[in-house]
């Protein structure tokens, strides 16, 4: 870019300056052959000649700018393109052959006040102005030609197409910048924008009914008559001749949509604005131009919705629009730019339970998998793909398409030690189903996978290990070869985060033939397990794998006794007194007492030497479904091997089915009178003073309970007697006597009244 300056005078008769004027200009030189190989030395000495402009003194600093733009380009290639839409170019059929002149604004403005055609060559040479930048704050401070145009759009948009487009494109110029959004503000153009689209859009729309009508009349005709017969021949010349107007009607008016979109995607940037044009139905008017096939036109339309669609009210304006239908068929296609744009706004709207839902019942799935193998569109259909397999229902769907093995292929051809996130968050997920799981384990897949999270020591990778680990069938043995290695990472020096991993992988190891006092014995870990036991001693995650870790291991009689014998179970129950509020945390060491409880080593310890099963008693009761169930099952086991726990829990669950009657009999406190009410015979003391859980007499007689009846009748009994009647007094009844007499006199005067009026008017009167 080159900057001078003009500077024009005027001189007199005597040869002096009369007047002058200097301005500030300003020349672009398109260098359209530079690239990584071009010489810049001979470039710049090539720039220099020809352009005259430039004095051969400023040689060195061309060549300097030219090397800035070699190296600029190089580093912008590599960078991703924007999803931001090119300006419209001059529309084809909207040139004027002259050139405009900033200086003859009174003659185009005086154009604007003449008919249409003139109209339209006046606001083409201001559009001429207005697409330089330059011009535009000269163009601001003409007020006179700004509101003339404004005006003349206002009054003449549905007269001419060309008009209107051109008028547009002079504000969207304007809107191109912040600072200019108040002038378009002040003339309202953003209103008129979002009327002329409405308008354009049903204009379409029955354009496309006529010539729907004509198209079938002509299919219509062709079934019953002949080709050659003139009658058919002149209703397809009709029909063709309609078909190519429409063609034009539509191309002209695209530009036009086109244009006043963007105008309005500029002035969107004020989130104020947008919901005024969200309150006029701009969401609506959107969707329906996906209609279209101009590539262009469907680019811009996109972008907006992609603008709009982070706003949940604009997300469901989308949604009643269906608009997944209408973006389906635009993946893929051949526009790069559309169908990049494409899946972001999918991506955004793919946070939506339902559309997701959605999504999957069009089709959309297989389609977005075979852009994986696609580097342009790969990350974007993976963010896509992933949000669809955060869903369980859909999970098991990816199986029956080729996406496992591409993302197999793409984790074992990752070099970097972690993998992107992306990616692997899609893994983990879709290890969490068992058909996946199959895929995945395939020939080498969960020997890779092992030996890639070993080496770097990836807790996300392990992470998505332990979801294979947990499905039981054959892909469960396959652990068995890799559970020294697991065990072999539970150690202090390793980070926690793969610790945790790797300890939710051994849990899930439910193996009959695995041998896990060997495991424990050979790598140390009873020392380390009943360590993290220790309130406090390390962080809540680890110390619940910690205790679901022990509970697979349970399940062995030899690790049972092992760690019994290591003092474990003490801690346990130290460990349920700390986190007593978290259900997790409960669930998981009732379960560990559960799988104690079934070899006769541990559960005599359980039984004799520790209060488990009072704790186990107390939580019999608790509000979570899954702790009362364990407990029941282990309380159950107790009951059977001892007599005395078994006395205790009988007598506890009787106390709880039975504990409204119970509450009621023990709230009952009688003062003296009332312990003679019925007789000289005293109330047995036993109701007050003795425990109600020890008086088998007071729960039966003669075999059977006593009935709630003769309790309800005690209890009426009761109540009849320290409440004596009483009946209303006659004194209460005499001001309603009153009342009635006075409402009685003021009927009969009333009835009278009228009785005599219609006789003095000798006029029947119905009353």
């Amino acid at each position: 870019i080159v900057q001078y300056e003009v500077e024009a005078t005027i001189l007199g008769e005597m040869g002096d300056p009369m007047l002058g004027e200097r301005k500030e200009c300003q020349k672009i030189i398109r260098l359209k052959s530079l690239n990584a190989n071009t010489d810049i030395t001979s470039l710049a000495r090539k720039v220099v000649e020809e352009c005259k402009l430039i004095h051969p003194s400023k040689l060195n600093e061309v060549e300097q700018l030219l090397y800035y733009l070699q190296n600029r380009r190089d580093s912008l290639s590599g960078k991703e393109k924007s999803s931001k839409p090119k300006d419209p170019p001059p529309f084809e059929g909207m040139e004027i052959d002259e050139v405009a002149n900033i200086n003859d604004m009174d003659e185009y403005i005086e154009l604007l006040y003449e008919d249409i055609p003139d109209k339209v060559r006046g606001s083409a040479l201001i559009l001429q102005l207005a697409r330089n930048p330059d011009n535009l704050e000269e163009l601001l401070l003409n007020e006179t030609a700004l509101g003339a145009l404004a005006r003349v759009l206002r009054e003449d948009w549905k007269q001419s197409v060309e008009l209107a487009t051109n008028i547009i494109y002079i504000f969207f110029c304007f809107s191109s910048f912040s600072q200019f959004h108040g002038l378009i503000t002040h003339y309202k153009i953003g209103a008129l924008c979002m009327n002329i689209i409405d308008h354009e859009l049903k204009r379409h729309e029955l354009w496309q009914e006529e010539l729907s009508k004509k198209k079938k009349a002509d299919i219509l005709l062709e079934c019953c008559l002949l080709d050659e017969d003139p009658e058919n021949q002149t209703l397809r010349k009709d029909y063709e001749k309609t078909f190519k107007k429409y063609q034009g009607l539509v191309v002209k008016q695209e530009q036009l949509l086109r244009v006043a979109l963007y105008l309005l995607l500029n002035l969107a940037e004020d989130t104020r604005t947008e919901l005024k044009m969200r309150n006029k139905n701009i969401v609506h008017m959107l969707v329906k131009a996906l209609d279209r096939d101009n590539f262009e036109l469907l680019i811009l339309v996109v972008s907006f919705l992609k603008k709009l669609s982070i706003f949940m009210e604009n997300k469901n304006d989308m949604v009643e629009m269906d608009i997944v239908e209408k973006l389906v068929k635009m993946i893929p296609c051949e526009h790069e730019d559309l169908l990049n744009i494409t899946l972001r706004l999918l991506l955004n709207l793919s946070f939506d339970t339902g559309l997701r839902n959605k999504m999957v019942q069009v089709g959309l799935l297989p389609k977005l998998t075979a852009l994986l193998g696609n580097e342009n569109y790969k990350q974007i259909a993976m963010c896509v793909l992933y949000h669809i397999s955060m869903d369980d229902r859909f999970k098991s769907m990816f199986a029956y398409t080729d996406c496992i093995p591409q993302l197999m292929k793409m984790l074992f051809e990752c070099s970097d030690e972690r993998i992107d996130l992306e990616l692997i968050s899609f893994c983990i997920n879709l290890a969490a189903n068992k058909r996946n799981v199959q895929l995945i384990c395939e020939g080498n897949g969960l020997k890779m996978l092992m030996k890639r999270a070993l080496k770097f020591k990836d807790p996300l990778l392990m992470k998505m290990i332990r979801n294979i680990s947990q499905h039981d069938g054959p892909t469960k043995n396959l652990f068995i070869d890799y559970v020294g290695d697991l065990a072999a990472q539970i150690s202090n020096d390793e980070e926690e985060e793969f610790v945790i991993e790797c300890l939710g992988t051994l849990a899930n190891l439910t193996i009959p033939d695995l041998d896990w006092e060997l495991v424990l014995k050979e790598y140390k870990l009873v020392p380390y397990l009943k360590d993290k036991l220790k309130p406090g001693a390390a962080e809540d995650d680890l110390v619940l794998e910690v205790v679901i870790m022990i509970g697979t291991v349970s399940m062995d009689d030899s690790c049972a006794a092992l760690l019994a014998k290591s003092g474990i179970i003490p801690a346990l129950i130290e460990l349920l007194n700390a986190q007593q509020e978290d259900d997790e945390f409960v669930c998981q060491i009732i379960y560990v007492f559960y799988q104690m409880v079934f070899h006769q080593a541990t559960r005599d310890v359980i039984i004799k030497e520790t209060q488990a099963p009072a704790y186990l008693i107390d939580l019999m009761h608790d509000k979570n479904n899954e702790i009362r169930k364990v407990c029941d099952n282990t309380l159950d086991i107790i009951a059977e091997y001892d007599e005395e726990w078994a006395k205790k829990i009988q007598s506890e669950k009787f106390r709880w089915h039975n504990s409204q009657w119970l509450e009621m009999v023990e709230s009952r406190q009688m003062d003296e009178s009332e312990q003679f009410l019925y007789g000289d015979d005293r109330i047995e003391p036993y109701i007050h003073e003795g425990d109600i859980l020890e008086r088998p007499d007071l729960f039966y007689n003669s075999g059977k309970m006593i009935t709630k009846a003769k309790l309800n009748s005690l209890c009426a009994i009761e109540i009849w007697v320290d409440q004596p009647c009483s009946f209303p007094s006659f004194g209460i009844y005499i001001p309603i006597f009153i009342y009635l007499f006075i409402i009685f006199i003021i009927y009969i005067f009333i009835y009278y009244f009228l009785y005599y009026y219609a006789n003095s008017r000798s006029k029947m009167v119905i009353w």
